[in-house]
């Protein structure tokens, strides 16, 4: 059984798996498989939703598989995506009347420095003080959300809202859409800013000598170092990097839709990010298609709570931890797939 095989395999055997809860639940598995698959490409709002859903997954995916492929475990794609936001808030406030060609390019400018400089803490204080970036990454996200609750609150906040937000930034930094579907949903032109991303991260990673000495830090770092590569600096550049990418969230939620920085307006992409990157391999092209699925489940389980009467939103985080059991089984469907083969081979 090949790595593809494998994979749809263990997406369609979670899914089996939650739909099978569900009719212990008292609900009909086909209904459920239907209000799913309906409520996420069921209708032009329905696709725009799930496209919305879709792009901060691709953003902080790609983040979490840069960060793999130099053999780093970035956990803190929430904290670097909130600075992002963070940086993004300041500078559309701060700067509002610069004209609408330069202010979207340094909103997003803007949005990948303060990711990127949250991710390039983590990845200075691994290479120079040994600091492991699962704890650090993991600390630096509570320092994010304390630093942007109080910016909302005392710097940036809102004169004419009771809620934890930001003022609007500046007309000239909103992004537009996709015409009809864009005004029944939130897409916005940040999806096709994703998909840039994707190839341009790809790119860099297989089509340049830094992408081959980033991998080859990841996976051979003695054989780097030999090489007379700078480990400390590719593994910093990768943090950075990776921040950056998680920084790009804040482009969908506050260009794309919203304006302004709402308090927790993340819905845990930057967690969700990891599972991302490994269902897609950590490749650009299956983190793509793996964002799209959690995507789909997050916009399809919201009709759960409203067409049925004892399953809610819930399911969506149980599926997504099915599959990516069944993902991280992968050795053994390989190995069940060849014992198979083997056995059919015989008879």
């Amino acid at each position: 059984m090949g790595k593809a095989v494998s994979t749809v395999f263990s997406v369609v055997l979670g899914i089996l798996c939650c739909l099978a809860m569900s009719s212990l639940l008292g609900e009909s598995p086909l209904r459920v498989l239907y209000i799913l698959i309906n409520g996420s490409f069921g209708s032009l709002s329905a696709v725009g939703y799930t496209l919305f859903y879709t792009t901060p997954l691709i953003f902080t995916g790609l983040s979490v598989a840069l960060a793999f492929h130099c053999g780093l475990f970035n956990i803190g794609g929430e904290g670097q995506l909130y600075m992002g936001a963070l940086a993004l808030t300041a500078i559309g406030i701060m700067a509002p009347e610069l004209d609408i060609f330069s202010a979207p390019l340094l909103g997003i400018g803007a949005a990948m420095i303060g990711g990127g400089i949250w991710g390039g803490v983590a990845g200075w204080l691994k290479t120079y003080r040994g600091s492991h970036e699962v704890i650090v990454t993991i600390m630096l996200n509570f320092l994010s959300y304390a630093i942007c609750g109080y910016s909302i609150l005392h710097i940036f906040k809102n004169p004419n809202s009771q809620s934890p937000e930001s003022a609007e930034i500046g007309n000239s930094y909103l992004i537009g859409g996709f015409g009809e579907i864009s005004r029944i949903s939130p897409l916005n032109l940040s999806f096709v800013l994703a998909l840039f991303v994707a190839f341009g991260v790809w790119f860099l990673l297989f089509k340049t000598v830094w992408g081959y000495e980033m991998r080859l830090v990841g996976s051979k770092p003695e054989t780097a170092r030999r090489a007379g590569i700078k480990v400390r600096i590719r593994v910093i550049e990768a943090m950075v990097l990776s921040g950056s990418l998680s920084g790009l969230v804040a482009v969908n939620e506050i260009m794309g839709f919203s304006h302004k920085f709402r308090d927790q307006f993340s819905g845990g992409y930057g967690f969700i990010g990891i599972a991302v990157a490994l269902l897609g391999r950590s490749k650009p092209l299956g983190v793509i298609f793996a964002a799209l699925l959690f995507g789909a489940i997050q916009k399809g389980s919201l009709e759960l709570e409203i067409d049925t009467e004892k399953i809610t939103r819930d399911l969506a985080g149980v599926m997504q931890a099915f599959i990516i059991l069944f993902v991280a089984s992968e050795a053994y469907w390989i190995k069940w797939g060849r014992a198979l083969k083997n056995k059919l081979v015989r008879a």
